[in-house]
């Protein structure tokens, strides 16, 4: 009796931790298409109205699903947190890749941002007070190495990093301490929530600053970039967090960001299909360093068990 138990239980993770990879795998696959879908609108649309504009009209749909589904307040202590997933997937990220791919090709952008996987570990650990070995932030600062090679060796950087770099950086740093921080709240809150109140939450900041933005450089466009807009509005701001948040939540934020891999050549392949953009060799040699880079700090991890979930 007590072997069928087990097996149950057993039987139930495996099951839960499959519909988490399953669940961020979609949400890997709506992320993809976020800096080719960027690029092609800040060609026409200010940076700034692109980067708050998405985040405005995502809050709109995530107030009509908190309104429809009835879902509850996030406690005081929820709140903090919120604001800190905020800070990082809906101000941070969008603003900085807004801003670097002015300039930059999404080409480029796809290969810094392949480090990301390692910066969310990072703050997966920091935030949750494990202790990983060594060899997890030698593969953490080898990936960073390789990606600060790429940026000198492809001829974008003369004795220093150029303002877009240091934009995509930045970028990478809020978005992996905002998917740390997001996936862990929503163990307690559910993915959809989380990301919609996170959204509600930073409408002091997005409101003003679109109307600012909107008033000095009055938006025109064409179609096609404005359903690059609308991309980014529906599908990277708002329905693939619903997938990621959960998928992280059920899966674990280590086992499940370790789908992240398979973004960087996705937004490769994009770039190359929809922008024309080249892919160099020198791009796909530094992805693949960072990549194995990736995989050796994931499996240092492999280990570190996942918490209970509440909602998801």
């Amino acid at each position: 009796m007590k072997d069928q138990s087990s097996a149950t239980v057993n039987t139930t993770v495996t099951a839960k931790r499959l519909a988490g990879l399953a669940l961020g795998a979609l949400g890997v696959l709506a992320f993809s298409m976020s800096l080719p879908a960027t690029r092609v609108a800040v060609q026409q649309l200010d940076p700034w109205f692109v980067a708050f504009g998405r985040a405005v009209g995502a809050a709109v749909l995530a107030g009509a699903y908190l309104r429809l589904t009835g879902a509850g307040r996030p406690s005081r202590g929820q709140w903090w947190r919120l604001g800190v997933v905020a800070l990082g997937v809906v101000v941070g990220f969008p603003l900085f890749t807004s801003l670097a791919l002015i300039t930059q090709t999404s080409t480029h952008g796809a290969v810094v941002i392949t480090v990301l996987p390692a910066m969310t570990a990072v703050f997966a650990a920091l935030r949750a007070g494990e202790r990983p070995p060594p060899l997890f932030w030698v593969a953490s600062a080898g990936g960073l190495l390789a990606v600060l090679t790429f940026l000198g060796a492809s001829g974008a950087v003369h004795g220093a990093l150029s303002p877009a770099d240091l934009f995509l950086l930045a970028a990478v740093v809020l978005c992996g301490l905002g998917y740390a921080e997001g996936g862990a709240l929503a163990r307690e809150l559910g993915g959809a929530r989380t990301i919609c109140w996170a959204l509600l939450l930073a409408l002091p900041v997005t409101v003003p600053t679109v109307a600012v933005a909107a008033v000095a450089d009055p938006p025109h466009a064409d179609p096609v970039t404005w359903s690059a807009f609308g991309y980014l509005t529906v599908v990277s701001m708002f329905l693939g967090f619903f997938a990621w948040y959960a998928g992280l939540a059920r899966g674990g934020i280590a086992r499940v960001g370790q789908l992240q891999l398979g973004q960087p050549v996705l937004t490769l392949a994009w770039s190359a299909l929809l922008l024309n953009e080249t892919v160099g060799v020198a791009s796909i040699a530094a992805a693949v360093v960072v990549l194995a880079c990736v995989v050796l700090i994931q499996h240092t991890r492999d280990s570190v068990p996942v918490p209970a979930v509440g909602k998801v």
